[in-house]
């Protein structure tokens, strides 16, 4: 325990909770780059193996206080839990990330969790993954050049320009490509549609009864439409419902973009159908030349 004032962390000592794809990421990444890492998981076998030669010690109520930065990679709820139980034994100090994918939800609670405290959170989010789960797919190189979008407790402030100057250093050991800032209801917006979106399609995609006929038919259009059909399903449902308003919305206006294509098709419409076809190669280029 501290006195409320004096740093009781050990430089550069990180603490992650959960060790599943991206939390394993962060230890792994962690490790590799000569810092201590300690953990919590849900699942005490998963821990014990990433014990093994990942991580050095078990992150509970003594170590807690000895970490720098704090790494909340479980599920929306849980990890919002998590803090909420702990936030008197962080270190002053500290910084305490997430790696949620899902910001309004979680900043607004864990930011109400650090206000008082001497310690700081900031919303974060890593774009990397696959469509696999757990400690067993995790990478040493899962966010090397990768985008890490921030979500910062105040805007436009001489401190919050050193705090995300010293996140960026400790998380120096990850790779990223780039740190990009926006503010939790930016990043709800549109990760409906990068992120949100492209899983809702893939899974249902594969729902056609022509998917059972796919092999010797498929090449790199199937694959790349189908490769987030797998996921994790306890996940995202929290994740969908999380962001339910950004999500209906994008789901609503893909299939008025699909009917439209299918009301050409119906109608045997060339014309109109290659006007649709042109505008999304069209638009297409214009996002990919920004």
């Amino acid at each position: 325990m501290t006195d409320g004032t004096t740093p009781s962390f050990v430089p550069g000592r990180v603490g992650i909770v959960s060790l599943g794809l991206i939390g394993g990421s962060f230890a792994k990444a962690f490790h590799e780059g000569g810092r201590e890492v300690y953990a919590w998981n849900r699942t005490r076998s998963t821990l014990d193996f990433a014990m093994i030669e990942t991580v050095d010690g078990e992150l509970d109520d003594q170590s807690v206080p000895t970490c720098e930065l704090i790494i909340l990679a479980g599920y929306p709820q849980m990890s919002v839990d998590w803090l909420r139980e702990r936030a008197d034994l962080i270190s002053p100090g500290a910084i305490v990330i997430d790696a949620v994918g899902v910001k309004r939800h979680v900043c607004e609670e864990c930011f109400a969790c650090a206000e008082g405290r001497p310690w700081t959170f900031v919303g974060a989010h890593p774009m990397a993954g696959t469509q696999y789960s757990g400690f067993a797919h995790a990478r040493t190189n899962m966010f090397e050049g990768a985008p890490m979008v921030l979500v910062p407790p105040r805007q436009d402030s001489v401190e919050n320009l050193e705090l995300l100057d010293r996140l960026q250093q400790l998380l120096a050991p990850c790779g990223f490509g780039s740190f990009k800032y926006a503010t939790a209801e930016e990043h709800d917006e549109v990760i409906a549609f990068t992120s949100q979106l492209a899983h809702v399609v893939s899974n249902a995609y594969v729902k056609s009864p022509s998917a059972l006929a796919h092999k010797g038919f498929s090449a790199g259009s199937y694959k790349d439409l189908t490769r987030v059909a797998r996921l994790n399903a306890t996940m995202w449902t929290e994740l969908f419902l999380d962001n339910a308003d950004n999500l209906s919305r994008e789901v609503g206006t893909l299939i008025d973009n699909l009917q439209a294509y299918k009301d050409a098709i119906d109608a045997r419409d060339a014309e109109r159908l290659h006007e649709l076809l042109a505008e999304g190669d069209r638009l297409k280029k214009e996002a990919e030349a920004r």
